[in-house]
C-alpha cells in the first residue's frame, strides 16, 4: 500500500493500466465488492495467479495505491517474489521512451503468464538435477583416480567413455517424440540419480566408469528434454530468455557437485560421498511427477498427418549445428575436466580452495545468462553466438597460462562472456527443428558434442602426458570455437521473435497457435 500525491502526472499515471511485469485491464465493478468505491484493476496477463490493483481518493485528496497479488512458482518462488517486492516498493510515475512503463532487467523481453512461470520453475528444479549428474564424474575423476591410481591420460580416457555413454540416451530422446515430454522426462529424472549414486560403492575404476557411462547419459537425457519442453511452451519473445534461466539452474545444480567436493578432503575414498548426495535430487522426480504437464504442441501432433507428425530430418540444418557443436566441445569438455587437474597440479589448490575458486569466478559470471538471453531475444541470436563464443573461449584457454589473482579475473571475464553468448546458441539447437523430430535430433546433437568433447579430452590427454603446457593445449582446442564462431556468422539463420510453426513449416495448422 502506498500513497501518492496529488498532481496530473501522479494522477494519470496511478490511473492507467500497467504495461510491466503485469498487463491490467480495468475491472469497475469488481464482481466481489461492486459497491466499492475507487479503481480496480487486474491482470490481463502476466505471472501472478492473483492480483488486483485499487485505487482510490483519500479525503486530503492524495491517492491510495493498494496492490495484492499471489505467485505460485515451484521451487523458485522465493526468488522471483523478492524480484516482484523489489519492482512493486520502487515504482514511480515515469514512463520510458517507448512509451511503456520500466521493465526490470531480470525480466523476459515477452511477459509471461501462470502457467509459463509454473512450467519454468519445474524445468528449473529438473535442472538441478540434471546439472549435478551431468557434472559428477568431471568434478571427483582427479580424486577417484587417485584412490585407484590412474595418470592422467587413463583419466582422459575415462571422460571419453563416459560422453560416448550418449548412445543410452538417444532411445529416450527419440521416445521423448513418440511416447511424450513427460512420461520421458519422468524416466530420466528418477533413473539419472539413483544410477549415478550407484559411484559410491564402486569397488575399481572400471566400474566407477560403467556406472557413470549409464548414469550421466540419463543426465543428458532429462537435459534434452528440458529444454526442448522450454522451447515448446515459452512466447516466440522469451524462448532464449527461458534457456538462460535453465542454464542458471543447471549451473547451480553444478554448483551443488562443486559444494560436495570438500567431502573428498575427509579421506583418500571421500569423493564417494559426493556421489551418495546425487539421491537428494529423487526430491525433484517426485515434484515432477506430481505437477508437470505435457507440452500443448506435443498434444497437437495428434492433428497433423503421419507425414508431418513423423518428418524427415532436415540433413542441412542437421549438418549446420552438428558442425558448431562439435567444434565448440573440443575446447569446453577440455577445459571443464582438466581444470580441476590444472588447479591443484599447477597451482598447488586444495579440493576446499578449488571449490572457492569455481564458485567464486563461475557464480557472478552467471548473470551473463540472464544478460544474453534477453539480448537473443531482443536484440537477435547470431551476431551474439558469433562473437561470444569464440571470444569466451580464448579468454578461457589464457586463464590456463595465469597464476594469482590474474587466473581469478581472466577465468570470471572468460566465463562471462562465454554465458552471455550461450543462450543465443543453444536455444538453435530447439528452435530449428519441428515437434515431431525435436526431441530425436537435440539428442543427436548431444551426442555429436559429447563426441567433439570426447575427442577433445582424448587429444587433451595425449598431448599433456608428452610436456605440452595447459596453456599451448586449451590455445589449440579453443581454435575450434572460433572456427564456430565463424560458421555461425556466415550460415545461421535469425530466428529470434518468430513462432516455431514458421521456422518449422511441417508444423504449421489452419490457423494461428494460440
Amino acid at each position: 500500500m502506498r500513497v501518492w500525491p496529488d498532481d496530473d502526472v501522479t494522477r494519470d499515471w496511478l490511473l492507467t493500466p500497467r504495461r510491466d511485469l503485469v498487463a491490467e485491464v480495468l475491472d469497475d465493478e469488481p464482481a466481489d465488492d461492486p459497491g466499492c468505491d475507487g479503481h480496480h484493476f487486474v491482470q490481463q496477463q502476466g505471472p501472478f495467479r492473483h492480483y488486483r490493483r485499487t485505487v482510490s481518493r483519500l479525503d486530503d485528496g492524495r491517492w491510495h495505491e493498494q496492490i495484492t497479488w499471489q505467485l505460485r512458482i515451484p521451487w523458485f518462488g522465493w526468488l522471483l517474489r523478492l524480484g516482484c517486492r523489489h519492482v512493486e516498493r520502487r515504482r514511480q510515475p515515469r514512463r520510458t521512451t517507448s512509451g511503456g512503463e520500466h521493465v526490470p532487467w531480470w525480466a523476459p523481453p515477452e511477459r509471461l503468464d501462470a502457467h509459463h512461470v509454473m512450467l519454468l520453475g519445474l524445468l528449473a528444479a529438473a535442472s538441478l538435477s540434471s546439472a549435478f549428474v551431468n557434472t559428477l564424474f568431471t568434478q571427483t575423476v582427479a580424486f577417484a583416480a587417485e584412490e585407484f591410481d590412474i595418470g592422467q591420460q587413463g583419466q582422459g580416457v575415462a571422460a571419453a567413455v563416459v560422453r560416448l555413454g550418449i548412445v543410452l540416451a538417444l532411445p529416450i530422446t527419440w521416445l521423448a517424440d513418440r511416447r511424450g515430454r513427460r512420461r520421458m522426462m519422468l524416466v530420466a529424472a528418477w533413473s539419472a540419480p539413483l544410477v549415478s549414486a550407484l559411484g559410491a560403492v564402486a569397488p575399481t575404476f572400471p566400474v566407477l566408469v560403467v556406472t557413470q557411462t549409464v548414469g550421466r547419459p540419463l543426465g543428458v537425457a532429462l537435459d534434452v528434454i528440458i529444454a526442448v519442453v522450454a522451447v515448446e511452451e515459452m512466447p516466440r519473445g522469451a524462448r532464449a530468455y527461458a534457456i538462460s534461466v535453465l542454464a542458471m539452474a543447471s549451473g547451480l545444480g553444478a554448483g551443488v557437485a562443486v559444494m560436495a567436493l570438500p567431502l573428498a578432503d575427509v579421506a583418500t575414498w571421500g569423493w564417494r560421498l559426493v556421489y551418495v548426495v546425487a539421491l537428494i535430487w529423487l526430491v525433484v522426480a517426485l515434484d515432477l511427477t506430481r505437477r508437470l504437464p505435457e507440452t500443448r504442441r506435443f498434444q497437437r501432433l495428434d492433428e497433423l498427418p503421419e507425414r508431418q507428425r513423423r518428418p524427415r530430418l532436415d540433413r542441412s540444418r542437421f549438418a549446420l549445428l552438428a558442425s558448431v557443436a562439435l567444434l565448440t566441445n573440443l575446447f569446453v569438455a577440455s577445459a571443464s575436466i582438466f581444470q580441476n587437474r590444472f588447479l591443484r597440479d599447477e597451482r598447488g589448490f586444495s579440493a576446499t580452495s578449488i571449490t572457492v575458486f569455481t564458485l567464486a569466478t563461475a557464480t557472478p559470471a552467471a548473470l551473463g545468462l540472464l544478460v544474453g538471453g534477453r539480448l537473443a531475444d531482443r536484440r537477435g541470436r547470431r551476431r551474439l553466438a558469433a562473437v561470444g563464443i569464440p571470444a569466451g573461449a580464448m579468454v578461457l584457454a589464457l586463464a590456463f597460462t595465469m597464476r594469482g589473482p590474474s587466473l581469478w579475473l581472466v577465468t570470471f571475464l572468460g566465463g562471462l562472456i562465454s554465458t552471455i553468448a550461450f543462450p543465443a546458441l543453444a536455444v538453435y539447437r530447439r528452435e530449428l527443428f519441428p515437434t515431431g523430430s525435436r526431441g530425436r535430433v537435440n539428442g543427436l546433437l548431444v551426442g555429436v558434442a559429447l563426441v567433439g568433447g570426447s575427442i577433445g579430452l582424448v587429444v587433451a590427454g595425449w598431448l599433456l602426458e608428452r610436456g605440452w603446457t595447459y596453456g599451448a593445449v586449451m590455445s589449440l582446442l579453443a581454435g575450434g570455437s572460433v572456427i564456430a564462431g565463424v560458421i555461425v556468422a556466415v550460415a545461421y539463420p535469425e530466428t529470434s521473435r518468430t513462432e516455431l510453426e514458421d521456422l518449422n513449416p511441417e508444423d504449421r495448422l489452419p490457423g494461428s497457435f494460440p
